[in-house]
């Protein structure tokens, strides 16, 4: 049986033993490939393109840079880039779903990790062995009930009125640099 496919009596342990690893974009410089790729069909020539254009947002000091994210792009090992783009100021403003947010940023901020899985697992075992799947990636539902229970925490503890997600992730991060460090 391939190891895509399982045997039916893997262990919590099995599934959830190869974590993600967020790439370091400043640990490599990806220009030269990149600019090869200009000369390349398909996507390839996309990409290049996009980086074009990208650098050109960069140079001109009148563009507002919006970076945008799907909730997955975190939990497959992108969190280091996005912090990077902050960090070097090469993005302005954040456009982010909840998933992103909650249960991929705030999730490992509090000490837990997405693990490498496979899209072709048999939910029906992974759900018995309490795993949630995002696509190919794995997360363990207990530590996901966990990260809810600090997210209720945060919300019960301030004043009672309407809060802009704004607002609220400002609260989290209070409550990261309060608990955490």
């Amino acid at each position: 049986m391939s190891e895509n496919k399982s045997l039916g009596h893997n262990s919590k342990k099995d599934f959830l033993k190869n974590p993600v690893e967020h790439i370091d974009i400043t640990s490599f410089d990806a220009r030269k490939i990149i600019s090869s790729m200009e000369k390349m069909s398909f996507v390839s020539r996309e990409t290049a393109n996009a980086a074009n254009i990208y650098n050109e947002m960069l140079r001109d000091k009148e563009c507002t840079i919006f970076l945008t994210l799907a909730g997955s792009t975190s939990a497959a090992g992108c969190m280091n880039i996005y912090k990077d783009l902050v960090k070097y100021n090469m993005v302005d403003a954040i456009v982010a779903t909840g998933a992103s947010i909650i249960d991929m940023d705030f999730f490992e901020a509090l000490g837990f990790k997405h693990y490498r899985g496979s899209q072709f697992q048999d939910d029906t075992e992974l759900r018995k062995n309490y795993i949630d799947r995002i696509y190919d990636t794995y997360i363990d539902e207990e530590e996901l009930q966990i990260c809810d229970k600090k997210i209720s925490e945060i919300a019960d503890n301030l004043e009672p009125r309407s809060y802009t997600s704004r607002e609220f992730i400002l609260e989290m991060g209070k409550y990261l640099k309060k608990k955490l460090c």
